[in-house]
C-alpha cells in the first residue's frame, strides 16, 4: 500500500526548520563572539606591551630613547608564533627607534593620552593588528609627545578564535541534540491521541454505528464529534433503509402470494377462459404490485433524512398541466370527468419537477379510485397554492390526519396501499409547502391543497 505524507514528518519538518535556522544564526553569533573575545584578550596585551614601551621612553642628550624591555614584546609572542614590530615615533614623525616603520594614528590632535587605537592593518603583505598609543614625556623639564607602535600578526588570534569556538560548538551541538530528542518525544506525545483514535476506528466492527467514546484533546474531540455526526446520520440511513426493507416485505408479501396461488389454480384448470380470468387477475395483481412498489421507493426517499434536493424555479400551472394530461386517459376510462382551473399567469415556486408530478398524480389517483365522478386540479397565485379537489364522499375531519400515516386505510379499502398521502405529505414538507385537507365545494367530497411559500424565485 502506497503511504502518503506523513503529519509526523511535517510536523518535524516545519519544527527543525526554524531550529536550523536559530541553530545557524547561534553558530554565527558564537563565531562572532570567539572573535570579539579573542581580539580583547590579544588587546590587552598590545595595549599592555605599548604602555611598557611608552614608560621607558626618556629624554636622553636632546632627543628620546628608551630602553627596550624584553618583556614588552614577548607577552605578544604566543605558541603561535607570531611576527611582533614596533616603533617610537616623535612629534614630527620621525621613526626614533624599532623594528618596522609602521604606519602612525590617522586620528587629528593629541587625543586622550589613556586611549589606544586599535586597528586592522595590512603591512607589506602581512594582516596585522596594531595599537598605537599617543602620549608625550611627564619630565617637568621637558613635555616631548611621541607615539609607541607595536603590532602583531594574527595566529594567536585566529587559534584562540578557533578554539574558542570549537567549545561553544560542542555545547551548541550537544544543546540541538538534546532539543532534538525532545521534539521527537514531544511531537509523539502530542500524536499519540490521534494514534488512538486511528486504532479505536480501525479496530470497529464495520457492523456497528455506534458513536465514539475517547477522551481527546480539544482539536482531536472535534473531529471525533465530527465522526459521530457521521454515524449518526449513517445510522439514520440505515434504520430507513431497515424500515423500508420491513415495509416493503409486509406489503408485498400479500399481492406475490396471490400471484403465486392464482397461477397455481390456473396450471390445475384446463378450460382456456378460466386460464385468460387467471391472466386478466395477474395482470391487475402485477399493476398493484408494481404501483406499490414505487409508492414504496418514493416514500423511503422521502423519508430518508440526508435526502436534501436542490429546488429550482418551476412554473407550477406547466407541472400541473403535464401531470393533468399523464392521467387523463386512464381517468377516461374509469369515467371520471378530469378537469383543471389555473391562472392566466405564471405561477413560479421553487421545486422538484418530477416529485411535484408525483404528487399531483397521487393526488388525481386516490381521487379516482375514493371520488365520486368529477375531479379537478386547481392552481392559485398569492400565495402559491396546488389543489385536488373531487365530489366524492370525503373524510371525516377526525381522520384526515390518520390518512396522512403510511399503511392506513379504511376498512373497506382492499385493493389501496395507504401511501398515496403520505407521499405527498412528504413532498410537500420537502418543498417547504403546508399540507390542507378540508372539505371540497358545497361542503362534498376532498379537497386536498399544498400551500407553497410565498417568495417567488
Amino acid at each position: 500500500m502506497k503511504r502518503g505524507d506523513s503529519l509526523y514528518r511535517r510536523l518535524l519538518g516545519w519544527l527543525l526548520l526554524p531550529m536550523l535556522m536559530l541553530g545557524s544564526l547561534i553558530l554565527i553569533q558564537a563565531w562572532v563572539d570567539a572573535q570579539r573575545t579573542a581580539d580583547r584578550a590579544f588587546d590587552r596585551l598590545l595595549e599592555a606591551a605599548s604602555l611598557a614601551i611608552a614608560e621607558q621612553v626618556q629624554w636622553q642628550d636632546d632627543r628620546l630613547w628608551f630602553d627596550l624591555p624584553p618583556a614588552a614584546l614577548d607577552m605578544l609572542a604566543t605558541d603561535a608564533e607570531e611576527r611582533v614590530f614596533y616603533s617610537l615615533v616623535d612629534g614630527q614623525g620621525r621613526v626614533i627607534t624599532g623594528n618596522a616603520d609602521l604606519p602612525g594614528d590617522p586620528r587629528e590632535g593629541l587625543g586622550d593620552p589613556d586611549a589606544l587605537l586599535y586597528r586592522h592593518i595590512d603591512w607589506q603583505g602581512l594582516s596585522l593588528r596594531q595599537g598605537v598609543r599617543r602620549t608625550r614625556l611627564e619630565e617637568w623639564r621637558v613635555r616631548e609627545p611621541f607615539e609607541v607602535r607595536v603590532a602583531h600578526s594574527r595566529e594567536g588570534r585566529d587559534a584562540l578564535a578557533a578554539e574558542l569556538w570549537r567549545a561553544n560548538l560542542a555545547m551548541i551541538l550537544a544543546m540541538a541534540a538534546l532539543a532534538t530528542v525532545g521534539l521527537l518525544l514531544a511531537i509523539r506525545a502530542a500524536l499519540m491521541p490521534l494514534t488512538r483514535l486511528r486504532h479505536a476506528i480501525r479496530g470497529r466492527d464495520p457492523r456497528t454505528l455506534a458513536p465514539l467514546e475517547l477522551t481527546l484533546p480539544r482539536e482531536l474531540a472535534e473531529l471525533r464529534d465530527t465522526v459521530n455526526g457521521l454515524l449518526a446520520r449513517m445510522r439514520r440511513v440505515r434504520t430507513n433503509q431497515e424500515r423500508f426493507i420491513g415495509d416493503a416485505s409486509h406489503q408485498l408479501r400479500t399481492p406475490l402470494a396471490g400471484l403465486s396461488a392464482r397461477a397455481e389454480l390456473a396450471l390445475r384448470q384446463d378450460d382456456p377462459a378460466r386460464w385468460k380470468e387467471a391472466l386478466i387477475a395477474m395482470q391487475a395483481t402485477s399493476a398493484r404490485t408494481a404501483r406499490l412498489a414505487g409508492q414504496l421507493l418514493s416514500l423511503t426517499r422521502l423519508a430518508n433524512p440526508e435526502y436534501r434536493p436542490e429546488l429550482v424555479p418551476l412554473d407550477l400551472n406547466a407541472i400541473a398541466h403535464q401531470a393533468l394530461r399523464d392521467h387523463w386517459g386512464p381517468c377516461h376510462r374509469q369515467g371520471v370527468d378530469l378537469g383543471m382551473e389555473s391562472t392566466e399567469s405564471e405561477v413560479w415556486i421553487r421545486g422538484i419537477d418530477w416529485l411535484l408530478a408525483e404528487a399531483i398524480g397521487n393526488l388525481i389517483d386516490n381521487a379516482c379510485r375514493y371520488g365520486g365522478h368529477r375531479v379537478t386540479v386547481k392552481i392559485e397565485n398569492g400565495p402559491p397554492r396546488l389543489a385536488v379537489e373531487d365530489d366524492g364522499p370525503g373524510i371525516p375531519e377526525s381522520r384526515r390526519l390518520l390518512m396522512l400515516r403510511p399503511f392506513h386505510r379504511d376498512g373497506d379499502d382492499q385493493e389501496g396501499s395507504g401511501l398515496g398521502l403520505a407521499i405527498v405529505d412528504g413532498i410537500a414538507r420537502t418543498h417547504g409547502a403546508r399540507l390542507q385537507l378540508s372539505a371540497g365545494h358545497d361542503g362534498r367530497g376532498l379537497r386536498v391543497a399544498l400551500q407553497f411559500p410565498g417568495d417567488t424565485p
